[in-house]
């Protein structure tokens, strides 16, 4: 039951978050307009600020084992060169391609696997699971707008491409705050402080306009997306990298690290990206919100198939 509470627990804050902005729409206190705009401001000023906080904050003493690393970034870079080919031949429409690859590769990392890391490992596996957090999440981003930015009205101008991603808000403020960790410019604590602030706002928000934009009726036409693709990401690639991290010779902290990063929900930021630069963003919320419910379920039953078979 102790697992069933550590996924409980890490889902919950999502739903009410989601249920929250849903049910502030439907009061009619908002539009769905109102939540358009809000989505946009989420997505070109609150997560730059997330992207640079991620960076800038990085322990600079960190150590990190290069072969778990390595594993890590070649599988998802090899996932997402194998989706990028194989998707496009199911699904037609460029922006489900997107959100689909998205949905499929792209885990909520952040929130899920340092939690459930920590409650099975201790403070040992809490900090092996930040600091592959922090490699991983810069990978999952910058792919994730190179790989919408392909599929946007299906331009192969390779100029346009690599200029749109160099400015997205994402990578702006990603690349910033990793100057600041390179130079080790430090900020004024009030400011630092405050950048957190905003920083920690940002999932949350995001959230609440996924409720608040959320239209279940059209779920249903969207589950042959959304099916097979969860299919894939909850239960066959948490699979395949559990069976490769063993072959690999990885011990239960370090495999359990590489399961939580295809196991876990689809990111939040997935939603207000797909909204923003030309995807389907009414499927990306539902991969989000479809995603975060079931792993209540699928969490709980991995974590206890795997502590049966000894390998937790």
């Amino acid at each position: 039951m102790e697992s069933f509470a550590v996924a409980v627990n890490a889902v919950m804050p999502f739903l009410i978050y989601i249920s929250f902005g849903y049910g502030v729409r439907m009061s009619g206190l908002v539009d769905e307009d109102f939540m358009n705009k809000l989505n946009k401001l989420v997505f070109r000023a609150f997560f730059p600020i997330l992207m640079f906080n991620n960076l800038y904050k990085m322990e600079p003493g960190s150590t990190l084992d290069g072969k778990l690393a390595a594993v890590g970034i070649v599988s998802i870079l090899l996932l997402e060169v194998l989706l990028v080919l194989i998707v496009p031949k199911l699904v037609k429409g460029n922006p489900q391609r997107g959100v689909v690859i998205q949905g499929i590769y792209r885990s909520n990392f952040v929130l899920f696997a340092i939690p459930l890391t920590t409650s099975l490992f201790g403070e040992e596996g809490a900090a092996l699971a930040s600091m592959m957090v922090a490699i991983v999440i810069p990978v999952y981003n910058v792919t994730a707008v190179i790989i919408l930015e392909m599929f946007h009205g299906g331009s192969s101008d390779i100029k346009k491409l690599v200029k749109n991603v160099v400015t997205n808000p994402l990578i702006m403020g990603a690349v910033t705050g990793l100057v600041f960790f390179l130079l080790g410019i430090h900020m004024p604590s009030c400011v630092n402080e405050t950048v957190s602030q905003f920083a920690g706002l940002t999932t949350p928000l995001a959230l609440f306009v996924l409720g608040g934009t959320l239209h279940f009726s059209a779920v249903k036409g969207n589950l042959k997306y959304l099916v097979p693709s969860l299919t894939v990401k909850m239960i066959v690639l948490p699979a395949i990298i559990t069976v490769a991290a063993t072959a690999m010779g990885f011990g239960s902290l370090e495999r359990f690290v590489l399961f939580t990063m295809y196991a876990t929900p689809v990111a939040t930021a997935s939603y207000s990206m797909a909204q923003n630069m030309g995807g389907d963003g009414e499927l990306a919320g539902q991969f989000v919100v479809v995603s975060t419910a079931a792993s209540i379920a699928t969490i709980f039953l991995w974590v206890l198939l795997f502590k049966s078979m000894g390998m937790i």
